[in-house]
């Protein structure tokens, strides 16, 4: 295929790609707009085109016809004035005109004709009159189809004198064409009505199925029952399993950890007896630390391993929530200072909830001397900042500490001698929530972390 053949097709190509680029942008995002549109914009056009059939067919054959018979009448007046133009035939023809043929007639002294008006944007009338009287009279003439809405006048140059007739708009026009108008536009409004209450009704099973999905990944226990199409819910039965075999391999991973966990316990408990019986001794009391050790790094990996699972949402009021932390903080011998701001009752796993305050907290505790926690609920999210005066984290190694098992090895280090599972497990449970963790600076100099789950 030569160069200029690829080019000429690669031309429109481009402009089609454009032009739908264009498009999406301008059209809705949301499925229920989406569906209307779809819906009522081939009916807006099918009305359109209707309208303009009628009017460019319908409505001018009839405007047609009646210009026709304006015209002969108009005609007939012109051969009897010429057959004799005196005075007192002038009054003849104007009189009978007047009563017989509803036409206001008077014969102008012979001069030029008016300027000729701005042909209107749509009037068939003025169009069809036109031809009219250049195909049957053959003279020159000036016509005004818009001046007075009810009326047309018409002037013809004639020999010696020019005719000046004023007829009704009806006489040369179809003038219930609005009952057409009303008809379209009124069931047209009907139909679109329906669409929209029926477009509802399909739509409204979606957003349930939507709602009851979110509430899921919010650790909500939802209420669906699939109802609408059988698309619809052929989907939401899909969920509803896939929701089953989630919470089976929740429950049987929670049952195989709480196995694990007590068998570990069980020797761990025979370790400490062990060593407990033993005559104590530098070395006793070294392998006792170990011991310590194991415990708590075997707990923190339970806790990430096992998450919020089998934890179900409440709502708690987290003014009394938040009092609770800082509470424990002054039992653990360190001062935490709490503000809250709104609605109080919000639906939370707590014990999770408290966890991953709690570990950034204690991450806080390890590195900073004051530890701020400031609480605000909205419409829509509740979002908790742990500001503390520490040295901080660099921004480049802020996505890295949420890694398990990362720990820095400078300036900040997220349980500090531990296993590095704090931030990680803290992480997991916002997003269990349906919210997300952020680390930027403090206004008091160290480190925030902002929590910032949904309502």
């Amino acid at each position: 295929m030569s160069l200029s053949l690829q080019t000429s097709f690669a031309r429109p190509r481009a402009w089609w790609r454009g032009f739908w680029r264009k498009a999406a942008v301008v059209a809705p995002r949301g499925l229920y707009a989406r569906s209307a549109l779809i819906v009522i914009a081939p009916m807006v056009i099918l009305q359109g085109v209707l309208a303009y059939v009628f009017m460019e067919r319908d409505w001018q054959r009839f405007t047609t016809r009646l210009s026709t018979v304006l015209t002969q009448d108009l005609a007939a007046i012109i051969d009897l004035y010429d057959s004799n133009p005196e005075e007192a035939n002038r009054v003849l023809l104007a009189r009978i005109a007047r009563d017989r043929l509803k036409i206001d007639i008077e014969f102008l002294p012979l001069g030029p004709l008016p300027p000729a008006l701005p042909k209107p944007f749509f009037s068939i009338v003025d169009a069809a009159l036109s031809n009219e009287i250049r195909r049957q009279i053959h003279r020159p003439f000036w016509l005004d189809t818009v001046g007075r809405s009810t009326f047309i006048e018409i002037r013809i140059q004639l020999e010696g004198a020019i005719l000046r007739a004023v007829a009704y708009r009806s006489a040369a026009y179809a003038s219930n064409s609005y009952i057409f108008l009303l008809w379209m536009v009124g069931t047209s409004f009907v139909l679109i009505v329906v669409a929209i209450v029926f477009l509802r009704n399909q739509i409204k099973p979606i957003l349930l199925l939507a709602d009851a999905a979110e509430a899921f990944g919010k650790g909500r226990d939802p209420d669906f029952r699939p109802v609408g199409a059988p698309e619809v819910r052929q989907a939401g039965f899909a969920f509803i399993e896939m929701k089953r075999r989630i919470e089976r391999a929740f429950d049987q991973r929670t049952t195989m950890l709480n196995g694990v966990s007590h068998d570990l316990r069980t020797i761990l408990t025979r370790f400490k007896l062990s060593l407990a019986l033993m005559r104590q001794t530098d070395e006793t009391q070294d392998l006792q630390k170990d011991v310590d050790e194991m415990q708590r790094m075997l707990e923190a990996y339970l806790a990430f391993a096992r998450g919020a699972a089998g934890e179900i949402a409440a709502q708690i009021d987290m003014h009394d929530f938040l009092e609770d932390l800082r509470l424990d903080a002054e039992r653990h011998g360190y001062d935490l200072k709490v503000e809250y701001s709104g609605d109080p009752i919000v639906a939370v796993r707590p014990d999770a909830f408290k966890r991953c305050l709690a570990n950034l907290i204690g991450n806080a505790r390890s590195h900073a001397k004051k530890i701020a926690v400031t609480a605000t609920r909205d419409q829509r999210f509740l979002t908790l900042h742990v500001d503390d005066d520490g040295p901080g984290i660099p921004a480049d190694r802020r996505e890295d500490v949420f890694r398990p098992f990362f720990r820095l090895d400078e300036a900040r280090n997220q349980d500090e001698g531990g296993t590095g599972l704090g931030l990680a497990i803290a992480l997991d449970i916002a997003r269990s929530h349906g919210g997300d963790i952020s680390l930027t600076d403090s206004p008091s100099g160290g480190l925030r972390a902002t929590v910032r789950v949904p309502v």
